[in-house]
């Protein structure tokens, strides 16, 4: 029976690469997995899920596997590197297909409440004979006859207005081009008047701003109040959370473990050992049982808060918690209960 499951296909073949590689180190160094995670500080499920292609690995990790294995870490990060970011562009891809998928979605439940298309109705005409013809248009009664048609605008702004109607030969009317009725005269008046109230309501706004920015001070300039700044703490690569947002969560998927994670306190009975675990990086700390027996359970405890248990898999010898947020290690208890029933309590 081979020793690796085979890759998942959907994976980037730069991940694919990447994860081949970290396989041929461990058979080289003829480390099981058990072996590897006590020397690198990484748990056993977790190097499983790295070398099988379910997570990719924090950088923590390789550096320390590179260091049990005698491999040059440089070029090992190096891939890495190349990993990390087809990992990134495989996760964008998949949310940008997603949410493509929403929007088609979103389409279709609108296209249901939607109505005619725009000039559809008035693109069906009928002729005499029955063929599909646009609709003549129609000219427009006026005082002095009917005007010429009008044809559709094609500026995309729907139908112009209807053009004057000519003068009567002779004709005094009102709206004659040169008679002396006031059709001219009240038009000339009337954009006279819209002209001048134009430049009023101008003058207004203007004054009316002076006001609001300069003429409520007396000689003395406002100064602006000064925007706190606030910057989140940058973090080392392959690090995701910090504080708060760390509780819940795998310290390792999360970067925090490996060189970043020291031992708290420790307790020791038989070969079962129990550990209070703390990032100072993640300013969290979980807590981790070794040695120990299928069916063994593992728990953080800080103040009145406790982390879910960790719990020991039947070919397994370590577990570990999720995370809880801690101002030192020394703010966490770790305890172990075994499956005989008895506790194994951190001071």
């Amino acid at each position: 029976m081979p020793r690796w499951k085979a890759l998942p296909d959907e994976l980037d073949p730069q991940v694919k690469e990447f994860a081949s590689q970290l396989r041929r180190l461990v058979d080289r160094s003829g480390l099981g997995i058990a072996a590897l995670s006590d020397r690198t500080g990484y748990s056993k499920t977790s190097w499983e899920r790295y070398l099988n292609g379910r997570l990719l690995p924090p950088k923590g990790a390789i550096v320390a596997l590179a260091e049990v294995t005698g491999t040059n870490p440089m070029h090992l990060t190096t891939m890495w590197e190349l990993a990390e970011r087809a990992w990134s562009r495989s996760e964008m891809r998949h949310d940008m297909t997603m949410e493509a998928i929403r929007i088609s979605q979103a389409r279709a439940a609108l296209g249901e409440f939607g109505g005619d298309a725009p000039g559809g109705r008035a693109a069906q005409g009928g002729g005499r004979g029955g063929s599909a013809t646009a609709a003549r248009p129609t000219g427009v009664a006026g005082p002095a006859g009917v005007s010429p048609a009008m044809g559709p605008r094609t500026d995309g702004f729907g139908p112009s207005a209807p053009p004057a109607a000519p003068a009567a030969p002779g004709g005094g009317g009102r709206r004659g081009g040169n008679g002396d009725g006031d059709g001219k005269g009240n038009g000339g008046g009337r954009r006279i008047t819209m002209f001048v109230a134009g430049l009023v309501g101008a003058a207004l706004v203007v004054a009316l701003a002076y006001v609001l920015t300069n003429g409520g001070d007396k000689g003395e300039k406002a100064e602006p109040s000064p925007t706190p700044t606030t910057s989140a703490p940058k973090l080392p690569a392959g690090v995701e959370c910090v504080g708060d947002s760390c509780t819940g969560k795998d310290p390792e998927a999360m970067g925090c473990g490996g060189e970043l994670a020291s031992n708290g306190a420790e307790v020791r009975s038989g070969t079962t050992v129990v550990q209070v675990r703390y990032s100072k990086t993640c300013k969290a700390a979980w807590a981790r049982v070794q040695g120990a027996a299928p069916g063994d359970s593992v728990l953080l405890k800080s103040g009145t808060e406790s982390s879910k248990k960790g719990l020991v898999g039947k070919a397994d010898t370590d577990a570990y918690t999720p995370m809880l947020a801690v101002g030192s290690a020394a703010d966490a208890k770790a305890c172990a209960t075994l499956a005989t029933g008895k506790e194994i309590c951190t001071q």
